[in-house]
């Protein structure tokens, strides 16, 4: 039996709420911010996704075998090798008669755009919407974009994560230096729940989703900062023999950071993994401006090394909590951006995503205390301009 969630922030006061766990049973949800409402189904599965072939064959043969309906949200499309094949098989189904609808962010499918992938898609039948595109009549909501990288065929397959439909993520065609990224693949409720809220932005983008009752999908505003940041930190403080983090960014300061602080000085392990190069720079910067203190606090802290990319974001708890999607830890994910987290307490997920954590440690360094406080005046200069421009966004 999969017990699961998916959530959902807004405008409001959210009172804390029971999530299931995997035997029926009931834990406690302690928090004064955030909701955690949990969707039980009894036939649902999952399927953890660490590979971006495994990732696109599974995705293209559940569109190829779609009877009703495809929705399909990305944050980039690259109009590549990878994007060709997406779009012949949407382009197929559409032709087919099966409602396929096509959302798309503006700002992140911009570089590389292709007029003549689109229009192949349009042509057969395929809906397609950008969100966000620019408008001098209200430039602030560029600002704001649909970062989801979210699959659903028929209101039953749900395919979430944070791979986007690039060539680089594809093992066969990029080979070593290819993308790492984490997806999963979700069967049951949770599809019909996701399906409601890509409804909800297809149609009104600007319109905050409305409170339901149980299990959800996020969204942005003014407040889903501290309700994104309650939810993972209330989940990190959970954590009792172990913790371990993976992100492509990471921003000191914020409330998941000071939660891996405290449990880590209640002597629980905790891991951080990010990338030894980032992209852009400066966010590598930010992100070791926070390795001094805590490592101090007892965390350990990785970094993940050329030539692989690192852009997956986990949170793993105690081989029982998994926690996977599209949301970076740093001030566009938790402040801005359309998000969306699968949070789901099962075994069977958790100590595969453990073993994913450990198994990318293979291909990591571990950062020393000591040699890390050695660092020179460089370094150090880099990290106050990587804050800097933090602060300044």
């Amino acid at each position: 039996m999969m017990r699961c969630m998916l959530y959902l922030f807004q405008q409001m006061h959210i009172e804390p709420a029971p999530a299931a766990n995997r035997t029926g049973g009931q834990s406690d949800a302690s928090s004064t911010e955030c909701s955690l409402a949990a969707v039980n189904d009894k036939t649902g599965t999952f399927r953890l996704l660490t590979d971006g072939d495994d990732l696109y064959d599974a995705m293209l043969a559940a569109i190829g075998a779609a009877q009703r309906s495809i929705r399909l949200e990305t944050f980039i499309f690259a109009a590549d090798e990878i994007g060709w094949r997406f779009a012949k098989a949407l382009a197929a189904k559409a032709h087919s008669g099966v409602d396929v609808r096509f959302h798309f962010d503006a700002r992140g499918s911009a570089t590389g755009a292709s007029p003549e992938l689109y229009l192949y898609m349009t042509d057969a039948g395929v809906q397609l919407r950008w969100y966000h595109p620019w408008s001098w009549w209200g430039p602030t909501r560029y600002f704001k974009r649909n970062h989801r990288k979210l699959l659903i065929i028929d209101e039953k397959v749900l395919f979430l994560g944070g791979s986007n439909i690039v060539l680089e993520n594809s093992r066969t065609l990029y080979g070593r230096a290819r993308t790492r990224d984490t997806d999963v693949f979700v069967t049951g409720e949770l599809a019909r729940q996701a399906a409601a809220v890509f409804d909800q932005t297809w149609h009104h983008p600007e319109k905050r989703q409305k409170q339901a009752r149980a299990k959800r999908v996020p969204e942005f505003s003014g407040l889903y900062h501290n309700r994104m940041a309650s939810l993972l930190a209330l989940a990190v403080r959970r954590g009792v023999r172990r913790v371990y983090v993976t992100g492509p960014y990471f921003c000191p300061g914020n409330r998941v950071e000071r939660a891996m602080r405290w449990v880590a000085g209640r002597g629980v392990d905790v891991r951080l993994l990010v990338p030894r190069n980032s992209d852009p720079p400066f966010v590598g910067w930010l992100t070791r401006s926070a390795y001094a203190s805590l490592m101090k606090a007892g965390v350990r802290v990785y970094e993940y090394l050329p030539p692989r990319k690192l852009h997956a974001k986990s949170i793993a708890i105690d081989d029982e909590w998994s926690i996977i999607g599209s949301t970076n830890l740093d001030h566009w994910g938790l402040v801005a951006n359309h998000e969306i987290e699968l949070v789901a307490r099962d075994r069977t997920l958790g100590n595969e995503l453990r073993d994913a954590f450990l198994q990318d440690l293979e291909r990591s360094e571990e950062v020393q205390p000591t040699e890390w406080a050695k660092r020179g005046w460089r370094e150090r200069l880099l990290e106050i301009i990587g804050w800097t421009v933090r602060r300044l966004l």
